[in-house]
Parts: C-alpha cells; sequence; structure tokens
C-alpha cells in the first residue's frame, strides 16, 4: 500500500474516534445497537400505534373515562346502575352462572387470564367489569336535594388517601343514610376498583363529590344551613353529648394527621369519640361509621 493511502486510512480512522468522543451516551446506544435516533423514535411510536394484532385485554384497556371494576358486590352493582355504560365484561364459569340477566354479553375466562388483564393483587371474585366513570355532581347540587329532606348528613373526608378507606367510608356512609361524601379533589385517589371493590356496591349509590376547593365548599353548605362538625381525638365535647344538627356535615381526617387547619377553622364544632384508651385512635371508616351511627340515633332516621 503507498504511503498516500495509508496516511488517508489514518486520518479517516482519526476521524471517526474523535467523533465518537463527541458523540453523547444516547447516540453512542444507538450506533451500538445498530440503529439510529430516527430510527429508534419510529420504533416508538410503532409500538404506540394501535393494532389489531394486540391481545384483547389490551386493546379493552382502561381510558381517561374508563374503569375495570372487580368483585362480585361492585360489578352486580355496576350492572344495575343506569348511569354506567359497561364495555366489556369478564368472568369465570362459576361467577358467570350465579349473575343476574345482563345487557352485555359475558366473557368466559379462567382466573389467571383475569388476573393479567386487572391491577396487581386485585380481589377479583373470579368477575370483573370495564365500564365508564361515573359522572361528578356539585356542590350545590346535594345542597338542593337536602331542600326536599327533613334530615341530611353528609361526610368530609379530609386528607384521606387510602381508596380502601374511602371506599369503607362510602359503605358506612350507605348503611346509615348519608347523602354524599365530599373529598377534596387534590390528592384524593380516583374512584377505581379498589375503592369500588372496598365500597361493596355503595359507589354506585352514594354520590362521590370532589370539590376544587373544600373549604370554599364547606363554607357553601353552611350558607345553605349545614352545620359543619370535625371529629378530632382531643376534642372537648364527647359525640354523645352534642347537639347534632339536622343538617349536618360530619368532617373527618385521615388517622394521625387530623383535619388540615383550615378545614378544622370552618368546622361549628368539634366532637371526639369517647374511647376506652386502649388505642390512640380509631380508623376513618371505623370514626365515620360510629359518628354516622350517633347522628341517626340522636334525632331519628334521615330523609322526608
Amino acid at each position: 500500500m503507498s504511503s498516500r493511502k495509508m496516511s488517508r486510512n489514518r486520518r479517516q480512522k482519526g476521524r471517526k474516534t474523535t467523533n465518537l468522543r463527541n458523540n453523547s451516551p444516547d447516540q453512542l446506544l444507538n450506533q451500538a445497537a445498530g440503529s439510529t435516533p430516527r430510527l429508534s423514535e419510529d420504533l416508538a411510536a410503532s409500538e404506540r400505534r394501535p393494532s389489531d394484532k394486540l391481545p384483547r385485554s389490551e386493546k379493552h384497556a382502561p381510558t381517561k373515562n374508563s374503569v375495570w371494576l372487580y368483585g362480585i358486590h361492585a360489578v352486580t352493582a355496576a350492572l344495575t346502575n343506569p348511569h354506567r355504560r359497561p364495555v366489556r365484561l369478564i368472568a369465570t364459569a362459576s361467577a358467570a352462572s350465579n349473575l343476574p340477566k345482563v345487557s352485555i354479553d359475558v366473557e368466559i375466562l379462567n382466573r389467571s387470564a383475569i388476573d393479567d388483564i386487572l391491577p396487581f393483587g386485585a380481589v377479583h371474585q373470579g368477575l370483573a367489569l370495564l365500564t365508564s366513570e361515573l359522572a361528578s355532581r356539585r356542590i350545590e347540587d346535594i345542597a338542593k336535594d337536602a331542600d326536599s329532606q327533613k334530615r341530611t348528613v353528609l361526610v368530609v373526608l379530609d386528607q384521606v388517601t387510602d381508596p380502601q378507606n374511602i371506599g369503607a367510608t362510602l359503605r358506612s356512609a350507605a348503611a346509615f343514610g348519608a347523602h354524599a361524601v365530599i373529598v377534596p379533589d387534590r390528592n384524593t385517589p380516583d374512584a377505581t376498583g379498589a375503592m369500588a371493590k372496598a365500597a361493596s356496591g355503595a359507589l354506585e349509590t352514594i354520590p362521590l363529590i370532589r370539590p376544587s376547593n373544600l373549604v370554599r365548599s364547606l363554607h357553601t353548605l353552611k350558607s345553605k344551613g349545614f352545620w359543619i362538625i370535625g371529629l378530632d381525638m382531643e376534642a372537648p365535647i364527647s359525640l354523645p353529648d352534642a347537639d347534632l344538627p339536622d343538617r349536618c356535615v360530619l368532617a373527618l381526617g385521615a388517622e394521625g394527621r387530623g383535619l388540615r387547619r383550615l378545614t378544622r377553622e370552618t368546622c361549628d364544632m368539634m366532637v371526639r369519640v369517647p374511647m376506652t384508651g386502649q388505642i390512640e385512635s380509631l380508623n376513618v371508616s371505623a370514626s365515620a361509621a360510629v359518628s354516622l351511627y350517633e347522628w341517626g340515633r340522636t334525632g331519628g332516621p334521615p330523609g322526608g
């Protein structure tokens, strides 16, 4: 080989080494994989693009306005709720045999196939429903409904972030005649399958109101004749000794953290659930159940 060719080859190799040094880590990875950044983008786009070859479970994955519900009580209650729009119903053969007559075809799957579709750890009891989310309601709607009632009680959950606690409170609300459960929209979990399962069907009958400003909503309720009763284990008044009003909002905070300062300052009265002292506090859903029972016991049944 001539000296000129050898010199040109050395210059080309040197230029290649210099380019590699100047490349970013992402470019180096793309070159090592034998692809260019543009090709990687095309591949990523093709993975996001809908395809008829996708498994059916992926085709029916929840969208922004749909949710998977699971468990016998949650699903059967949703199927009878005219405000729900069912999309897909899956069940084991055993669970399907116990379903009431429904307007949607039942897809029979084994348990492992249902496990693969639902979130990890979902206790589905062999039954799941992909359905539309429920339409939201406003505080003003709830206050207007109270005009036709002799007695109305609402539950507020402040700083409660566990969907199972919210679901259990919805269940207590349904059991003791509460008209709605109110939660701040920020930092409150969505009404997904875990919440619906814990609510055991109550999510379909008890409105879950999510105002953007909880304190402002409490003031709206106060202007409509409601009294805000806050629950706190250090409150001076015991719940059985309190004169609970006919238009009552029971405000409960998360275990440990309690009510936020502004929420507490909005309350007309603070009361405590009397306990033996063997434990420091009750779970928020248990406190809600006790408070709702006491409100109903002291003033008679809710409603008109």
